[in-house]
């Protein structure tokens, strides 16, 4: 996914003061930078409010691939994390997606930053360090290339344990939610018919863009329903796609999804309260709400299935197991049961454009016997033989013309 803000890498070391050369380049932490912070400990929350030059305020452990290139999308100046923005138990992406960009990365920050700074106000960052004026806010430690490899290096060791967490993971999540798993019990009725109804769950991640894309074909051809996860609404919203659904914690949505239109089903924690209900113009009974502990894009992927879906296509899921593990261990445990649970109708963007191109399409069949008549308007008026049957045909007509003034008055 590419920038959508305008602002390009170049850009973004010419501002830092950034030789160009990438991550080889000098450090960008000991260039003082002037702007606007923007804070939540929940990234999601931060999205329709940051704007290209602000400083993102984050608390993520490890980092994921899909959570820096949301801020490197959204052209952030520095990104500042409370927690560990790579801990080593296994090699998540994030911090490459961010130096890569040329963004400053600051980790373990003072968690005081959450209650010394006020959203959207104008600080100075040096040095790993945020200002109010002379007066020091919250520290940390900037990141570099040295402290990437490095530690990139030793998460590698740890892939076995986490392979042995997915399978602890997945224990935990049939421990909540068995009979949603195995039955479907606690799917919600939806206003929007989804049985018969081909369906794309969109996820946001940096193969949003392109899967949409390779999806132009098969969505002109299959009218499929479109069901955005989380954030992924946003998302769709500013590439030009409605969603027809959307399944999200209610709290996170911004005021433009709530508005679009689409169907919004509540995900909520198993057994546990909805909160954000209020925001929906609806009464609270009208709201389908799906009870889950495990990750929204499971859940997503156990609404369509048993809703009734035949075919279920995802557009920005992760797609190598180093991206899979990147989400975390409870997104991957659901996602992998949900995947299991989905089975034979589901299949990834790449797959279903490929199958839809090697089928012969109504458009192509229209060009071929347009072709055809061309051809066989061509002969006739050019050669002999084509002139005789142009010659017969006219008799023909006069014929039937002359009988049918005979018939008809």
């Amino acid at each position: 996914m590419g920038l959508r803000t305008g602002w390009t890498k170049a850009q973004h070391r010419q501002q830092h003061g950034r030789e160009a050369g990438g991550r080889n380049g000098p450090s960008t932490a000991t260039v003082a930078i002037h702007a606007r912070v923007r804070l939540h400990h929940a990234t999601e929350a931060l999205t329709g409010r940051l704007r290209p030059g602000d400083i993102a305020v984050i608390d993520r452990v490890d980092l994921d691939r899909d959570t820096a290139q949301y801020l490197v999308d959204h052209s952030v100046a520095a990104v500042l994390n409370v927690a560990s923005s790579m801990t080593g138990r296994y090699p998540n992406l994030g911090p490459q997606v961010v130096m890569d960009a040329g963004i400053p990365l600051v980790d373990e920050v003072d968690p005081s930053v959450f209650g010394r700074v006020v959203d959207g106000e104008r600080l100075r960052l040096e040095e790993g360090t945020l200002y109010r004026g002379s007066v020091p806010l919250a520290g940390g430690t900037p990141r570099d290339a040295a402290w990437l490899a490095a530690a990139t290096s030793e998460a590698r060791a740890g892939m076995c344990v986490q392979l042995e967490a997915l399978a602890a993971g997945a224990r935990e999540c049939l421990r909540h939610d068995s009979a949603l798993y195995l039955d479907g019990v606690g799917i919600p009725e939806l206003t929007t018919p989804l049985s018969g109804r081909h369906v794309v769950v969109a996820v946001r991640g940096r193969h949003l863009r392109h899967d949409l894309d390779l999806l132009r074909a098969y969505r002109r051809e299959y009218r499929p329903l479109l069901l955005a996860v989380d954030d992924a609404a946003e998302s769709l919203l500013e590439l030009g796609y409605r969603p027809d659904l959307v399944l999200a914690d209610l709290t996170t949505l911004s005021e433009r999804v709530v508005d679009c239109g689409a169907e919004i089903v509540a995900h909520a924690a198993a057994d546990g309260p909805v909160p954000g209900r209020e925001r929906l113009a609806r009464p609270e009974r009208d709201v389908p709400v799906l009870h889950s502990a495990s990750s929204s894009v499971a859940a997503a992927l156990l609404l369509a299935d048993g809703s009734g879906a035949p075919v279920i296509v995802t557009a920005g899921m992760h797609r190598s197991l180093p991206e899979l593990l990147d989400g975390g261990r409870s997104l991957v445990a659901g996602t992998f049961l949900a995947q299991l649970r989905v089975g034979g109708t589901l299949v990834d963007a790449r797959a279903a454009s490929r199958l839809h191109r090697s089928r012969v399409s109504v458009s192509a069949l229209l060009t071929l016997v347009v072709a055809a008549l061309l051809v066989v308007l061509v002969a006739g008026y050019s050669t002999p033989v084509g002139q005789v049957y142009l010659e017969a045909q006219d008799a023909s007509w006069e014929t039937f013309r002359t009988w049918l003034g005979e018939v008809i008055p």
